[in-house]
């Protein structure tokens, strides 16, 4: 069984805390494509990544749903029901083969209120996706579509190695998870992209899209800020 302190969430654990919590844990493997948890299940256990990635999903009454990101080796979700004891808020599916840490929820209440520092860690980290939650809020508030897959493309890149100046998404995205992030139909961003590519604004390369120039992408999204959408 990996010891809880391997995680980040749980570093600040004492050994001796460290492997009476452990123990109480089990270990769940997941296939690619396999259902993790679904909206509204009323299980509370949380979830540590040990090795995998897996896709959340939030899903609104309507039935439309919303992909809110992934998360890989390191990372835990679940928190949430745990803390408030309410049902499922997302829908979480294995991206690929994923190996889980379970961790029930008695015990991840016991963990807070013994260890102060795991409190604060999780607290810290929670704030961080209220203000990404935000942001992309703000986003579907006053920007159109065009202005938020220039955003969702600058958030899902990473720098270039011997590129200064310029980004990379590998691999690339599918259209349609792109229009399914930012909440609009695939041929908007088909029809977006393209143009983007017309203007080599960005480029495909072989397993990757690369942000080519990355100070017309930003000049562009602050247009968009400015004008409201």
């Amino acid at each position: 069984m990996q010891h809880l302190s391997a995680f980040s969430l749980f570093s600040a654990l004492a050994p001796e805390a460290d492997k009476r919590f452990s123990g109480q844990c089990s270990i769940s493997d997941f296939a690619e494509n396999e259902l993790v948890l679904d909206f509204d299940d009323a299980t509370h256990d949380v979830f540590l990544i040990a090795t995998g990635q897996v896709r959340v999903i939030l899903r609104i009454a309507t039935g439309r749903e919303v992909i809110l990101g992934e998360m890989g080796e390191g990372a835990f979700f679940g928190e949430l029901a745990a803390i408030d004891g309410t049902r499922r808020s997302a829908n979480i599916t294995a991206m690929v083969r994923t190996r889980l840490i379970r961790v029930p929820q008695a015990v991840f209440v016991e963990i807070l209120r013994e260890s102060p520092d795991v409190a604060l860690e999780l607290m810290r980290t929670m704030s961080a996706r209220i203000r990404g939650l935000n942001t992309r809020l703000a986003e579907h508030s006053f920007l159109a579509a065009k202005y938020r897959l220039y955003s969702e493309l600058i958030r899902l890149s990473r720098p270039r190695k011997g590129h200064d100046g310029q980004r990379t998404i590998s691999p690339p995205p599918v259209q349609q998870d792109l229009a399914e992030r930012i909440g609009c139909r695939r041929e908007v961003v088909s029809r977006e992209i393209a143009r983007l590519e017309r203007e080599q604004i960005i480029e495909r390369t072989r397993g990757a899209i690369v942000l080519a120039r990355m100070d017309e992408l930003n000049r562009r999204l602050t247009e968009g800020w400015e004008r409201g959408g």
